[in-house]
Protein backbone atom coordinates (compact mmCIF):
# COMPACT_ATOMS: atom_id res chain seq x y z
CA UNK A 1 0.00 0.00 0.00
CA UNK A 2 1.69 3.51 -0.62
CA UNK A 3 1.72 5.80 1.73
CA UNK A 4 2.88 9.86 1.06
CA UNK A 5 3.88 11.93 4.12
CA UNK A 6 3.78 15.73 3.51
CA UNK A 7 5.14 18.12 6.26
CA UNK A 8 4.33 22.06 5.96
CA UNK A 9 5.43 24.43 8.21
CA UNK A 10 3.04 27.53 8.26
CA UNK A 11 3.58 31.03 10.07
CA UNK A 12 -0.04 31.27 11.21
CA UNK A 13 -2.48 29.66 14.26
CA UNK A 14 -3.31 26.26 14.17
CA UNK A 15 -6.88 27.11 13.74
CA UNK A 16 -6.53 29.01 10.69
CA UNK A 17 -4.97 26.22 9.19
CA UNK A 18 -6.82 23.26 10.48
CA UNK A 19 -10.34 25.45 9.15
CA UNK A 20 -8.44 26.16 5.62
CA UNK A 21 -7.77 22.44 5.07
CA UNK A 22 -10.66 21.13 6.43
CA UNK A 23 -12.71 24.10 3.79
CA UNK A 24 -14.16 22.03 0.97
CA UNK A 25 -14.70 25.61 -1.21
CA UNK A 26 -10.85 26.48 -0.33
CA UNK A 27 -9.66 23.09 -1.02
CA UNK A 28 -11.68 22.91 -4.84
CA UNK A 29 -10.48 26.80 -5.35
CA UNK A 30 -6.55 25.77 -4.52
CA UNK A 31 -6.29 22.95 -7.14
CA UNK A 32 -5.16 24.95 -10.01
CA UNK A 33 -6.09 22.43 -12.96
CA UNK A 34 -9.35 21.38 -11.42
CA UNK A 35 -8.35 17.83 -11.20
CA UNK A 36 -10.34 17.38 -8.16
CA UNK A 37 -14.06 19.00 -7.28
CA UNK A 38 -16.90 18.10 -4.93
CA UNK A 39 -20.47 16.40 -6.38
CA UNK A 40 -22.42 15.20 -4.01
CA UNK A 41 -22.93 15.05 0.16
CA UNK A 42 -21.15 18.31 1.40
CA UNK A 43 -20.23 20.03 -0.74
CA UNK A 44 -19.01 23.60 0.86
CA UNK A 45 -18.31 24.87 3.97
CA UNK A 46 -16.05 22.92 6.63
CA UNK A 47 -16.08 19.49 7.00
CA UNK A 48 -17.15 18.11 10.57
CA UNK A 49 -17.07 14.15 11.48
CA UNK A 50 -19.21 12.19 9.83
CA UNK A 51 -20.10 14.47 6.86
CA UNK A 52 -19.62 12.35 3.44
CA UNK A 53 -18.05 14.36 0.27
CA UNK A 54 -18.24 12.34 -3.43
CA UNK A 55 -15.50 13.92 -5.17
CA UNK A 56 -15.23 13.99 -9.33
CA UNK A 57 -11.09 13.37 -9.57
CA UNK A 58 -9.31 13.08 -12.77
CA UNK A 59 -6.05 11.06 -12.08
CA UNK A 60 -3.94 10.72 -15.26
CA UNK A 61 -6.85 11.84 -17.52
CA UNK A 62 -9.39 9.20 -16.10
CA UNK A 63 -12.26 10.33 -14.39
CA UNK A 64 -13.15 8.69 -11.61
CA UNK A 65 -15.40 9.33 -8.32
CA UNK A 66 -14.07 8.86 -4.98
CA UNK A 67 -16.48 9.04 -1.65
CA UNK A 68 -14.88 10.25 1.54
CA UNK A 69 -16.23 10.12 5.27
CA UNK A 70 -14.77 12.65 7.46
CA UNK A 71 -13.95 9.41 10.39
CA UNK A 72 -12.08 11.75 12.69
CA UNK A 73 -12.11 14.92 13.82
CA UNK A 74 -10.11 16.18 16.97
CA UNK A 75 -10.40 20.18 16.51
CA UNK A 76 -7.44 21.71 15.91
CA UNK A 77 -5.09 18.77 15.86
CA UNK A 78 -6.40 16.13 13.26
CA UNK A 79 -8.75 14.88 10.64
CA UNK A 80 -9.32 12.21 8.75
CA UNK A 81 -10.84 11.30 5.56
CA UNK A 82 -11.46 7.50 3.79
CA UNK A 83 -13.08 5.79 1.31
CA UNK A 84 -16.58 4.51 1.14
CA UNK A 85 -16.72 4.16 -2.61
CA UNK A 86 -15.30 4.52 -5.55
CA UNK A 87 -12.02 3.83 -7.89
CA UNK A 88 -9.43 2.94 -4.89
CA UNK A 89 -9.95 -0.04 -3.31
CA UNK A 90 -8.55 1.97 -0.10
CA UNK A 91 -7.76 5.53 1.23
CA UNK A 92 -7.03 7.11 3.67
CA UNK A 93 -5.74 10.83 4.59
CA UNK A 94 -4.63 12.02 7.96
CA UNK A 95 -4.77 15.83 8.48
CA UNK A 96 -2.40 16.30 11.48
CA UNK A 97 -1.68 19.65 12.86
CA UNK A 98 1.05 20.70 15.57
CA UNK A 99 1.92 23.73 17.36
CA UNK A 100 5.62 24.80 17.08
CA UNK A 101 7.77 27.86 18.54
CA UNK A 102 4.64 30.16 16.96
CA UNK A 103 4.42 28.29 13.88
CA UNK A 104 2.38 25.34 12.44
CA UNK A 105 3.40 21.79 11.20
CA UNK A 106 0.84 20.55 9.18
CA UNK A 107 1.42 16.75 8.24
CA UNK A 108 -0.69 14.64 5.71
CA UNK A 109 -0.22 11.09 5.79
CA UNK A 110 -1.90 9.37 3.13
CA UNK A 111 -2.65 5.94 2.09
CA UNK A 112 -4.27 4.42 -1.00
CA UNK A 113 -4.97 0.85 -3.01
CA UNK A 114 -5.92 1.12 -6.47
CA UNK A 115 -8.17 -1.47 -7.65
CA UNK A 116 -7.64 -3.89 -10.41
CA UNK A 117 -4.83 -6.28 -9.47
CA UNK A 118 -1.05 -6.04 -9.67
CA UNK A 119 -2.10 -3.81 -12.60
CA UNK A 120 -2.85 -1.43 -9.78
CA UNK A 121 -0.29 -2.23 -7.77
CA UNK A 122 1.74 -0.99 -10.81
CA UNK A 123 0.06 1.93 -11.31
CA UNK A 124 0.25 2.96 -7.81
CA UNK A 125 4.09 3.16 -7.31
CA UNK A 126 5.28 3.94 -10.38
CA UNK A 127 2.81 6.93 -11.76
CA UNK A 128 -0.33 7.76 -9.40
CA UNK A 129 1.99 8.14 -6.01
CA UNK A 130 3.72 10.77 -7.43
CA UNK A 131 0.82 12.37 -9.33
CA UNK A 132 -0.93 12.35 -5.72
CA UNK A 133 2.03 13.72 -4.00
CA UNK A 134 2.77 16.79 -6.88
CA UNK A 135 -1.55 17.85 -6.15
CA UNK A 136 -0.84 17.40 -2.24
CA UNK A 137 2.28 19.89 -2.11
CA UNK A 138 0.69 21.94 -4.84
CA UNK A 139 -2.50 22.43 -2.19
CA UNK A 140 -0.49 22.61 0.77
CA UNK A 141 1.49 25.70 -0.69
CA UNK A 142 -1.38 27.16 -1.64
CA UNK A 143 -2.78 26.74 1.88
CA UNK A 144 0.35 28.10 3.29
CA UNK A 145 0.32 31.35 1.45
CA UNK A 146 -3.23 31.98 2.60
CA UNK A 147 -3.38 31.04 6.06
CA UNK A 148 0.20 33.26 6.53
CA UNK A 149 -1.46 35.81 4.78
CA UNK A 150 -4.71 35.75 6.78
CA UNK A 151 -2.83 36.01 9.93
CA UNK A 152 -1.12 39.13 9.27
CA UNK A 153 -4.77 40.49 8.85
Amino acid sequence: MPQIVAETEINADIEICFDLARDIGFYAQSLKNKSEIPVDGKTSGLVEKGDSITWEVNYLGLLQHLTLEVSELKKPKLFVDERTDGSFKSYRHDHIFKEHDGTTIMVDILHFTSKYGIVGKILDSLILKRHIKRILITRNEILKQKAEELSKQ
